[in-house]
């Protein structure tokens, strides 16, 4: 069986010390980290792939994220379930705001744009 490569970019590049590379993965990881951190989230959407996943008893940390990075700039779509009752345009700003600055922090990359798709909305 042929072993998939994974996207990966260097974040970092020292001479005398070597690179710092970054999957996709962990990039997805960090937005839905910081996404489901934010009061008013109920959880991340995912995909009937991802649904089947959880179902099984494995959890997927990227679920409900697509991130498409080039070079060093990050483009981020997150699927989210919001809890009955809240504004929805204030937590989706928030949401904005945290998955921008957790990506940024962490990984030294820029995040050009956080889209939110508001799948569902559960109770609290």
């Amino acid at each position: 069986m042929e072993k998939m490569e994974r996207a990966t970019h260097v974040i970092q590049e020292d001479e005398g010390k070597g690179a710092v590379q970054i999957a996709d993965e962990v990039v997805a990881i960090i937005a839905g980290m910081a996404a489901t951190e934010v009061k008013g989230v109920a959880s991340m959407a995912g995909n009937i792939r991802n649904e089947l996943v959880a179902k099984m008893g494995m959890k997927s940390l990227q679920k409900g994220v697509r991130v498409e990075v080039m070079d060093t700039d990050v483009k981020v779509d997150l699927a989210l379930n919001m809890e009955f009752g809240t504004n929805i345009l204030e937590v989706s700003g928030i949401v904005q705001e945290k998955v921008k600055a957790a990506i940024e922090s962490m990984t030294g990359m820029n995040v050009s744009v956080v889209n939110v798709r508001v799948a569902g909305v559960a109770l609290a």
